[in-house]
């Protein structure tokens, strides 16, 4: 196993675990109240706690974090709120519905992660502590779960009818 390519790729993913928790954060605080907010609430909780996991994997495989490169995806967040909305100031259903997607994204590269991260342990002992079919199991369910929000979202931010904006009758199992 080659340590030095793997440290790279688990750098970027911990990059971009930075950036979907930034994201998941944005996401939950625009929606509080309703069943996006709700479900976010638990998401993020849950996205921590994997890349708590990820940290514990890159150190016990001598991986030292990318501080310029977590800096650099915080930054890309950030720059990432700037796009227009269809609204000058505020949040919009096309907010949300792009949030639920990018969550939706970041989710399917985790899921990568996991699986390859499950592949290799197979024969690296350092990485055999790990319950990554756990870890995929939850993931699968997030990305479900996000899917099922983000079409809700793009239901109500392309709908021509009006469609109520409080997500309400929206339901994540």
């Amino acid at each position: 196993m080659d340590v030095k390519l793997l440290g790279i790729y688990l750098k970027d993913h911990l990059a971009g675990s930075r950036s979907g928790i930034e994201l998941a954060r944005r996401a939950e605080r625009e929606n509080q109240g309703n069943p996006v907010g709700e479900y976010l609430a638990t998401f993020l909780m849950e996205l921590e706690q994997d890349r708590s996991v990820l940290e514990q994997v890159a150190r016990g495989l001598g991986v030292s974090r990318d501080i310029l490169k977590e800096s650099a995806a915080w930054v890309m967040e950030r720059a990432s709120r700037l796009k227009l909305n269809g609204r000058l100031v505020s949040y919009s259903p096309l907010s949300r519905m792009m949030e639920l997607e990018g969550l939706c994204i970041a989710s399917q590269g985790r899921l990568c992660l996991w699986r390859e991260l499950e592949r290799l342990s197979r024969t690296e002992r350092r990485l055999a502590g790990f319950d990554f079919a756990a870890l995929i199991a939850r993931t699968e369910a997030h990305i479900k779960a996000l899917d099922r929000l983000r079409l809700h979202a793009a239901d109500a931010a392309f709908s021509s009818a009006p469609v109520p904006d409080d997500t309400s009758h929206a339901t994540v199992h």
